[in-house]
């Protein structure tokens, strides 16, 4: 049972290591996909091997974050000079980056500890990320630009409020939406 704590946390290591081998890949070719795809469950499968074999940490709770952090920058980096985004979406993307560094920092100053939480709308934000290359080829560019990047400003500013707000830091909380 020792050796099945560590699974969890090398399923983000995973992550890391697959996404930084993404950049080297042709945009969309079925390698880039097949690796992309394995990030994707890596992500889903870490959380969820961690609750089942009840060794979830908040050391693995960070690999996680930071796994995800290093994912979709290096999704970012991919992309970005490929996709021929109209200005407004870039403004868009920039503020979404400055509410989550704030974010960051309002949790670092209050809680000493880096503050990713991982609410439904993050979870969500999440899902739609990944979903990317997928919503792009069926609704193209602005629609999906603008799915993605709502979803990221709601999470992003939920995120922030809650590390504002909050007393202690609390990874797991759902989210104001799921609140009694």
């Amino acid at each position: 049972m020792g050796q099945i704590k560590h699974i969890p946390n090398i399923l983000s290591a995973l992550r890391i290591l697959c996404s930084l081998l993404l950049p080297a890949l042709q945009p969309l070719s079925a390698m880039f996909l097949g690796l992309y795809l394995i990030c994707g469950a890596s992500d889903v499968l870490d959380g969820y091997v961690a609750r089942k074999t009840n060794s979830t940490s908040s050391l693995g709770a960070s690999i996680d974050s930071v796994a995800d952090v290093v994912f979709i920058t290096v999704l970012l980096v991919v992309f970005l000079p490929i996709l021929q985004l109209s200005l407004w979406v870039i403004c868009w993307i920039a503020a979404i980056a400055l509410i989550r560094l704030g974010s960051l920092l309002v949790g670092y100053v209050k809680y000493h500890a880096l503050s990713f939480l991982h609410t439904y709308a993050n979870k969500a934000t999440g899902l739609a990320l990944f979903g990317f290359p997928f919503l792009y080829s069926i609704s193209g560019l602005t629609t999906t630009s603008i799915i993605i990047c709502g979803l990221a400003s709601c999470s992003a500013i939920e995120e922030l409020m809650i590390n504002i707000q909050s007393k202690e830091l609390l990874r797991d909380d759902a989210g104001w939406m799921f609140r009694k």
